[in-house]
């Protein structure tokens, strides 16, 4: 299998369909179509070509620029610990991909939390905020691409 070679363009330079297949993307995933039919028919290229080109065509920020990191924490079981959590990744402005929770045992419950962060050298300010949340016993870093 050949490997992969990522190019970065500007967009004013590509052909229409590639710009319109970003477009289908996007409107199929803000729901803004229904199917790829209509979003096709909307945009105006048929669906062969977006079948063609969309595992192919990706907007740089989405793919290139931001960081995914994943964080371990142990949190007293109380309300308002989690809320705490995510508010502090919001203000830190971190877009949370997933979280998973365990059921509490003792009194304490385990939390991994994976989200996307513009600027990687936020990350350790970050992690010392979600360690000094109400309720938090342990953060740790587990990954960061």
């Amino acid at each position: 299998m050949k490997a992969k070679t990522w190019v970065v363009v500007d967009a004013s330079v590509l052909p229409e369909v590639i710009t319109k297949t970003l477009t289908v993307k996007r409107m199929l995933a803000n729901r803004e179509e229904k199917s790829s039919s209509a979003a096709c028919r909307t945009v105006g290229i048929s669906r062969s070509a977006f079948y063609k080109y969309r595992d192919c065509v990706f907007i740089y920020e989405e793919q290139m620029r931001e960081q995914i990191f994943t964080v371990y924490l142990l949190l007293h079981d109380e309300a308002g610990v989690l809320s705490g959590v995510l508010h502090a990744l919001s203000a830190a402005d971190a877009n949370v991909l997933t979280l998973n929770q365990s059921i509490p045992v003792d009194g304490a419950a385990t939390v991994t939390v994976t989200f996307r962060l513009g600027n990687a050298a936020d990350v350790p300010a970050l992690v010392n905020a979600l360690g000094e949340c109400n309720g938090v016993v342990e953060v740790r870093l587990l990954s960061g691409s």
